[in-house]
């Protein structure tokens, strides 16, 4: 589409996991994540982010944008810890920072993402990228589903900043 960076992904609202178990998953790795919904001068939203994994810090700023509703235009780049805290002062008022730890694993060709939140100690999210919308990856046994929420933005994280959810699950 157009040669713009697509991100391609099925989203799972899901039981919380075992991270024990999830930690002994080929080619797994865990980030300390922090999210912040900003509003540039210009009126443009974005997303700067602060990861740490294996005690590397890495910050960087990114612009989304609907295609379909699996399919969003990402636009990623790293950006200096002096820009994301000069950005951070731009954060949008109603939205919270987001913390979260992922928890990302190989299987199946796939890599699997699970993040973990720390207002909710029963449910999780899965996140899979895929190269196109016709791929459908297996999800893998000990992966409970509560529900596919891939195309209902109440769990975007960006909608989470600003309400999150707690309906029966």
């Amino acid at each position: 589409m157009n040669g713009k960076p697509l991100e391609i992904e099925y989203k799972y609202l899901i039981e919380y996991p075992d991270t024990v178990f999830l930690a002994t998953l080929p080619r797994y790795e865990m980030q300390e994540i922090l999210q912040i919904y900003t509003r540039l001068p210009t009126g443009r939203k974005c997303r700067i982010r602060k990861s740490v994994q294996n005690g590397t810090v890495k910050y960087e700023k990114t612009f989304k944008q609907d295609v379909t509703a699996k399919t969003r235009v990402e636009i990623e780049e790293e950006i200096t810890k002096e820009e994301f805290d000069a950005l951070s002062l731009l954060r949008i008022s109603d939205r919270l920072p987001i913390e979260k730890v992922r928890h990302s694993f190989f299987l199946n060709g796939f890599v699997y993402q699970i993040d973990v939140f720390p207002f909710w100690n029963d449910r999780a999210f899965l996140e899979i990228e895929v190269e196109s919308e016709d791929i459908e990856p297996p999800i893998p046994d000990f992966i409970h589903v509560v529900k596919d929420v891939t195309e209902d933005k109440r769990y975007r994280n960006s909608a989470l900043s600003q309400q999150v959810i707690f309906e029966e699950i």
